[in-house]
């Protein structure tokens, strides 16, 4: 043994003893290499499925920059925990992920963190928060990788990729003009599909929206499908019916065709008979249904109900005793004078107004009113604001319960119809009084028949003069 082998073992010796007498560390008690942060962090714990071969002291990165370390690892049932240090001016949302990667092929393993990619951040990440396996994940490793190459090398597809490309080249051989034309045509169709992306989208959403309502009234649409049972129960009993029912329409539609086809000329031959009757019917406008109202009281006038009392009628006879007219019509004499203009030469009778004052007889009936056939404007409602029911002034001496009923209303009983708006004898008007068509008269406006003879008296000057007076 030479003088440098035994220095080599003294120095060895000496290494070895050193530690244990003076205090030195030992080797385990070393610590090892890692990106630990600087002065006082917080502590996250993460939970793996997986950590591979991550040990303590690996780095904590934040888009690619140390932020921190692991602390520790440990084993929770069949889930990893990690317990990384993060410095405390790295502020991450509370829904933050954390995943296991790789610096390289070859290289050490750490653990990234970062924001949810989708999900919208939520409050900031604080000590003691656990990051759950819902939101880890882990890279793939080399191996898994390779293995995966080689299953798809030894056992996969490729040795078929040949036979599928000459298959593919014996189908388009020729053909390449049509395959040209079928990409030029999917193509626009694309495109079409394209412009049209907003229109779909909502067609989408639409759907969408149409298929969450079903789902939410899924508990209906089910028992309304169960509902529905006992009627298709009840139609498949009865299908034999329903067939021979069916099959008895068709034959009947059958007869019918050969009916209709059969009489079709005497159909058309009735038709054009009817042509002049239904053009008659048509000239004949209001006067039909004026004359079946006049046959439910024929003889007699339709305002006739008011005077049948029991068994008897009552009936009345206004006599127009204008000598005048009466002179002009039997000696043909000049017109009779107007109404109210006196006589120039006759001496003005008793109770005779002055000339040019409103002149007015005796109504039969109450003995006063206005004169019949004089305009009654204050006592006629406006046309054009008509109300349902009018009521005359009281200055127009009319029968009390006299009113007017606007056009369309109900008769009542005793009451009277206009249809052509013209007002006829017998009522509380003069005649010929000009109202709206349709316009119902009250059964107090029409004059009671009572029988009676309503005598004037009179000398020749008052003949001559226009009229009798009382």
């Amino acid at each position: 043994m030479t003088a440098r082998t035994l220095r080599v073992l003294a120095g060895a010796v000496l290494a070895a003893l050193l530690p244990a007498g003076c205090g030195l560390p030992e080797l385990a008690d070393l610590p090892l290499p890692g990106g630990a942060p600087r002065g006082d962090g917080y502590a996250v714990t993460a939970e793996f499925s997986d950590v591979l071969d991550l040990v303590p002291q690996a780095a904590v990165k934040v888009d690619d920059v140390t932020v921190g370390s692991v602390e520790k690892i440990s084993l929770a049932g069949w889930t990893a925990r990690v317990t990384l240090r993060v410095d405390a001016d790295v502020r991450l949302p509370a829904n933050a992920t954390a995943a296991v990667r790789q610096s390289s092929l070859l290289g050490e393993k750490y653990v990234t963190l970062a924001a949810p990619p989708t999900a919208p951040a939520g409050a900031r990440l604080v000590d003691g928060d656990v990051i759950p396996l819902s939101r880890t994940a882990r890279g793939a490793e080399v191996e898994e990788v390779l293995a995966a190459l080689g299953l798809l090398l030894n056992g996969g597809g490729l040795a078929q990729l040949r036979t599928i490309n000459q298959e593919l080249g014996a189908a388009l051989d020729g053909r390449e003009p049509a395959v040209r034309d079928a990409l030029s045509q999917l193509d626009t169709f694309i495109g079409g599909l394209d412009k049209q992306k907003a229109d779909l989208v909502r067609a989408l959403d639409a759907l969408d929206r149409l298929s969450g309502r079903l789902a939410r009234q899924k508990q209906t649409l089910g028992e309304a499908v169960d509902s529905l049972a006992p009627g298709i129960t009840v139609l498949a009993r009865q299908r034999a019916q329903l067939t021979e029912a069916l099959t008895a329409l068709g034959e009947l539609g059958e007869v019918g065709t050969r009916v209709v086809n059969r009489s079709r000329d005497d159909t058309l031959a009735d038709v054009r008979a009817l042509q002049p009757i239904l053009e008659q019917l048509v000239r004949a406008g209001d006067d039909l249904p004026k004359s079946l109202d006049f046959m439910l009281s024929f003889p007699f006038p339709p305002n006739v109900t008011g005077a049948i009392v029991g068994d008897f009628v009552n009936l009345s006879v206004t006599a127009d005793l204008d000598s005048a007219s009466i002179l002009a019509n039997l000696v043909a004499a000049a017109p009779a004078p107007a109404r109210g203009a006196a006589s120039p030469t006759a001496p003005r009778p008793p109770g005779r107004p002055s000339a040019g004052g409103s002149t007015t007889v005796p109504r039969p009936g109450d003995g006063t009113g206005p004169l019949p056939g004089l305009p009654l404007t204050e006592c006629l409602p406006d046309p054009k604001d008509f109300p349902a029911t009018w009521t005359p002034p009281k200055d127009c001496l009319l029968p009390e319960g006299c009113v007017l009923l606007k056009p369309g209303s109900t008769v009542p009983l005793g009451g009277l119809i206009l249809p052509k708006g013209l007002v006829p004898p017998g009522t509380a008007f003069p005649a010929g009084t000009e109202l709206p068509a349709g316009t119902v008269l009250s059964a107090p406006c029409v004059l009671p028949v009572t029988g009676a003879v309503t005598g004037q008296l009179g000398d020749l000057p008052d003949l001559l003069g226009g009229g009798l007076r009382p």
